[in-house]
């Protein structure tokens, strides 16, 4: 079971500013950009225990189904962590915030049912690593549920996104990247790649560099299976 904070914890992440202009532009996220739908089909149908990697201010709390008996909520922003802690005491289901880092979680292996990423791969500092710690944690044929937005478009705007992320985007956004491979990422790290589906956020409007989506479920192969052959 991981520690509650107690006391003074070193953050891993101190993006002050941006905590505060994420929390708001967010929430006015889940009806303007049909975010609440998003997370109702990323979390529906989970059970058991589940570990959710950089929860930021705890929107997917609400969403939850109640046959989740707990969720362990990792999130290193302090200020977004605070905001996690609100939205758990109204959460209908049993949730743990705890602070930590993607690439070292603090809890123990194969510990999880299932897990959830959700616009979080965008910003962790070492993707194949956090993704092993997920792997850790995650039992043998534990079940991944991601959202998350990435590399997209024609040329033009893969270029786009690659010279935002080389310049001012990171460090203005929390260290948000544009142009990262979510998909990819995860083949990589050897999990099961189940559905999944690229989509526009939001779906009608403008097209920006961030707009990119994808939504989709994966897998911790079982023991002893090669994780070769992924499709």
């Amino acid at each position: 079971m991981p520690l509650r904070s107690a006391g003074r914890v070193r953050d891993a992440v101190h993006h002050p500013l941006f905590a505060r202009y994420y929390a708001r532009v967010s929430v006015a996220a889940e009806t303007r950009m049909g975010m609440a739908d998003v997370r109702q089909r990323l979390l529906s149908g989970l059970s058991g225990r589940v570990i959710e990697i950089g929860a930021g201010n705890g929107l997917n709390f609400a969403h939850y189904p109640g046959t989740v008996s707990e969720v362990v909520a990792i999130e290193p922003e302090r200020a977004l962590r605070r905001l996690a802690v609100e939205a758990a005491l109204r959460a209908e289901v049993p949730v743990d915030v705890v602070p930590g880092a993607a690439e070292a979680l603090p809890v123990k292996s194969e510990g999880f049912d299932a897990a959830v990423v959700s616009l979080v791969l965008c910003s962790v500092r070492d993707v194949p690593r956090a993704l092993g710690e997920l792997r850790r944690v995650l039992r043998p044929g534990g079940e991944v549920r991601f959202f998350e937005h990435g590399v997209g478009g024609g040329r033009m705007m893969t270029f786009t996104q690659r010279a935002l992320d080389r310049t001012v985007w990171p460090p203005l956004n929390g260290g948000c990247h544009l142009s990262r491979d979510p998909v990819g990422a995860l083949r990589a790290a050897g999990f099961a790649l189940g559905p999944y589906r690229r989509t526009l956020m939001p779906e009608k409007g403008p097209v920006l560099p961030t707009s990119y989506c994808v939504l989709g479920t994966a897998w911790r192969r079982p023991e002893g299976e090669e994780r070769t052959g992924q499709r």
